[in-house]
C-alpha cells in the first residue's frame, strides 16, 4: 500500500445505442369483444326455408332437363326436394344423389351404400348434383315402364305425379299427393310454364290455410313435440317441409299448419 496515494475511481459512461423504431398506427377495431370471448363467424339467415333455398339453387337445372327430355320441371324439383330432404339428406350431401337412384344392373360409376328398404343398399354417386339431375332424366326416358308418362301433357303435374307412382318409382301410396302438395305450395308449375312459354294464373281456393306458422328450430325440439304443441301431425309437418325423415336441425326454419278444426 503506497503512502499518500489514493486509488482513483474511474467512472465509465456506457454508450447508449438508440434504435429508431418505426411505429405504425393501430387500426381501430371494427367491433369490441368483451371478456376475451372467442369470435365466431355468423351467417346471416336468408329468411327462406330449406325448400325455397333448394328451389333457388336447382330450378335452372330442372328447367334445362325439361327442355331436353320433356319431364315437367315442377315434377323434377318436387322429386328432388322430397327424395333429398331439400338437399340435406345423406345421399345428397355425400353422393350428390338427389333422387334416390339405386345402382341397378349395369351401373359402372361410383357407389355409396345406404339403408333404405333394405340394409346397406347400393346407390349411385355423382361428382356434382347436375349429374344427378341428368341421370334422373335418363333413368325415366330409358325405361319402358315410364314410357306412358311421356304421352301426358308436359304441364299436367298431377297426372305425372300419379304416373310415377303407378310405374313403380316409389312404394309410398301417398307419393303423388306429396309431390302435388310441394308443387302447389311453392308454385313449381311456374317453371313448367316458363319452359313452355305459357302464362300462368292462380285462383284462390276456399280451403287455403292462412294459419301457417314459420318456426325456428331450437335445442330440444322434435317433430313429435312440435306436432303435439300445434295440434297437427308429424306426417303433415314432413309433407309441408319436404322432409324425408324425422330429423330437424337447430336453427333451421320449418312451417307448421295447426289444425284449427279440432
Amino acid at each position: 500500500m503506497s503512502c499518500g496515494s489514493k486509488n482513483k475511481v474511474v467512472t465509465r459512461k456506457k454508450s447508449r445505442t438508440t434504435k429508431t423504431v418505426k411505429r405504425t398506427p393501430k387500426k381501430q377495431p371494427v367491433a369490441t369483444v368483451e371478456n376475451d370471448e372467442k369470435v365466431t363467424t355468423t351467417i346471416t339467415p336468408s329468411g327462406k326455408d330449406d325448400v325455397s333455398n333448394y328451389i333457388d339453387i336447382f330450378a335452372a337445372d330442372a328447367m334445362k332437363e325439361m327442355q331436353l327430355y320433356k319431364i315437367p320441371a315442377s315434377i323434377t324439383l318436387a322429386q328432388g326436394i322430397l327424395e333429398s330432404g331439400s338437399g340435406k339428406g345423406r345421399l345428397a350431401v355425400e353422393a350428390n344423389n338427389h333422387f334416390g337412384v339405386k345402382c341397378h344392373t349395369g351401373w359402372t360409376g361410383a357407389k355409396i351404400y345406404h339403408d333404405d328398404d333394405e340394409d346397406q343398399e347400393c346407390f349411385r354417386k355423382y361428382k356434382d348434383a347436375s349429374y344427378s339431375y341428368r341421370d334422373h332424366s335418363l333413368f325415366l326416358t330409358d325405361r319402358k315402364r315410364y314410357a306412358g308418362l311421356f304421352k301426358l301433357d308436359a304441364d299436367d303435374y298431377k297426372a305425372w305425379a300419379q304416373g310415377l307412382k303407378d310405374a313403380g318409382y316409389a312404394t309410398d301410396r301417398r307419393y303423388p299427393a306429396k309431390l302435388v302438395s310441394l308443387i302447389e305450395r311453392y308454385r313449381l308449375d311456374k317453371y313448367d310454364a316458363q319452359v313452355l312459354g305459357k302464362e300462368l294464373s292462380y285462383t284462390q281456393t276456399e280451403n287455403t290455410n292462412t294459419t301457417q306458422i314459420k318456426y325456428i328450430v331450437v335445442k330440444g325440439d322434435t317433430l313429435y313435440g312440435l306436432a303435439t304443441k300445434h295440434n297437427t301431425t308429424v306426417d303433415r309437418i314432413k309433407l309441408i317441409n319436404g322432409l324425408r325423415d324425422n330429423s330437424i336441425s337447430i336453427g333451421s326454419t320449418i312451417f307448421i299448419e295447426p289444425d284449427t278444426k279440432n
